[in-house]
């Protein structure tokens, strides 16, 4: 079976996401450990940060920034 995939993604004060995935599972994904190095340091800025979304496949910035889909789905906790 494949990974599952994001449909749907909500920002969290936290600098977390909840995600809901195609399978039908909502889990929460901690960004601050990736926040750092040049690329991603843009998601320090919150307002930047809340433009989050799903792209059918993971999570997405508007300046390309993204998530692994497998750390995505792996690396987040059930809510």
């Amino acid at each position: 079976m494949l990974r599952p995939t994001a449909i749907s993604v909500t920002v969290q004060k936290d600098y977390t996401l909840k995600v809901i995935f195609n399978n039908g599972e909502t889990k929460i994904f901690d960004v601050k450990p990736y926040i750092k190095g040049s690329w991603y340091s843009r998601l320090k800025d919150f307002s930047y940060f809340s433009l989050a979304k799903a792209d059918g496949f993971t999570v997405i910035w508007p300046d390309g920034q993204d998530i692994c889909p497998d750390e995505l789905y792996y690396n987040s906790v059930p809510v």
